[in-house]
């Protein structure tokens, strides 16, 4: 007879999810990916410096820090690996599984506050210069954190149970109310007493929804449901570097751009160029993508001016666009019918590259144009010069049979 082995399910589970990880990480954190986070670290780290010098005195650093701190805090799932047929085989041990649930806990919670101490230590140096450069405080502030983040995932926990959505929504608005006011408290350095107080709020909610639970069983539907959508983005992520077969398209029709599609002949030469740009603005999230990093890259370029260097930032950004448009490559290797087409793999890969190089020429553009509102004329037009080199050299060099294979 089959005897149910909690300590095993947790071994094979936290071991696959570990080599699965690591087995696309290893792709997205490759060299020149690597170079590119260093620049961008670096450039932000250097206009950080030099803003906070001439940070004025009456910033309001604790209300922007409670602000966004307390996002993080309330933001506070619980990652199950569970599978979608653990809905059917999991659901009799359910009343042994307790050890397992309190590990996934556990492992959120150290993995979350990991993120907590990076944000904070992002804030404090600002903090610190408007508060007589004093860095004392970061232990007793990350203290709060721990704290608020632990009572914040019990309770996340509890609300779970809840079937009705409207339920988690409200939670999510009251813990937030609660953790950005006690969050303004401390780093307003308030009376202990308001923290107390808002700490014995938050326990007197986890109180309330442990007993209000305590009767119900687990939403495996949920957890499920939250794990494989937690999965998909990673997915999604990991699909601009490498193939991901794991990865569910999803198809969603955007009428408004179907003008673009219109204008594309029916000849036979062009069929590759009608698949390629109707998954480019339907399948997945590619124009989402292109659509962000854009828009990232027009905001940095807006705010920061560092004269020539603004070239080099938008091509930084025209490269990494194209990184994340070459798995639209192999948006069809798994359709045999495609492979049936009598046309040559010459026209797939010129229909390819046309795109390529109107995406990233567009884009380069755009940001360009970013340059030459903020007064930088001649700059502006180096940038799109550069870009548009830089297109060409991408397509017809970076783009080769070998990354197209």
């Amino acid at each position: 007879m089959f005897e149910f082995n909690e300590k095993q399910l947790w071994k094979e589970r936290i071991g696959n999810s570990i080599k699965e990880y690591a087995q696309y990480l290893k792709y997205i954190f490759n060299g020149h990916l690597v170079l590119v986070f260093v620049f961008l670290l670096g450039t932000a780290a250097y206009y950080y410096q030099e803003w906070l010098s001439r940070i004025p005195q009456n910033f309001p650093v604790s209300l922007i820090m409670c602000i966004i701190l307390a996002w993080f805090v309330t933001a506070s799932p619980t990652y199950t690996f569970l599978k979608d047929a653990d809905r059917i085989f999991l659901i009799p041990v359910e009343v042994k599984m307790a050890t397992y649930f309190i590990k996934c806990m556990l492992v959120s919670f150290i993995l979350q506050i990991y993120i907590l101490f990076i944000a904070l230590g992002v804030f404090m140096p600002m903090y610190a210069v408007l508060n007589n450069n004093s860095f004392q405080s970061f232990w007793y502030f990350f203290t709060i954190l721990f704290a608020a983040k632990g009572l914040n995932m019990l309770i996340r926990w509890h609300v779970q149970y809840f079937v009705n959505v409207n339920s988690h929504y409200i939670d999510n608005i009251i813990r937030y109310l609660i953790n950005a006011v006690l969050l303004y408290f401390v780093f307003s350095r308030a009376s202990i007493l308001f923290i107390i107080i808002l700490f014995c709020i938050l326990a007197g909610l986890y109180l309330y929804y442990q007993q209000a639970t305590r009767h119900k069983g687990i939403k495996w539907e949920f957890l499920i449901a939250q794990d494989e959508k937690r999965l998909a983005s990673f997915y999604l992520f990991a699909n601009m570097f490498t193939d991901v077969p794991q990865l569910k398209n999803r198809i969603k029709r955007r009428r408004v751009l179907d003008v673009f599609v219109r204008s594309i002949s029916f000849d036979s030469n062009k069929t590759f160029t009608h698949l390629f740009w109707r998954t480019f603005f339907r399948s997945g999230d590619y124009l989402g993508l292109v659509l962000r990093l854009t828009i990232i890259g027009g905001i940095t370029l807006f705010f920061l001016s560092f004269g020539s260097g603004q070239v080099l930032l938008a091509i930084l950004f025209l490269f990494l666009t194209g990184l994340q448009l070459i798995p639209l490559w192999n948006a069809y290797q798994d359709k045999l019918w495609v492979e049936l087409y009598p046309l040559p793999i010459a026209l797939r890969i010129k229909a390819f590259k046309q795109l390529l190089s109107i995406i990233l020429s567009i884009e380069g553009v755009l940001l360009s144009f970013i340059i030459l509102i903020k007064g930088d004329v001649l700059i502006s037009f180096f940038s799109i010069a550069a870009s548009l080199l830089f297109t060409f050299l991408f397509v017809t060099l970076y783009v080769n049979k070998k990354r197209l294979s």
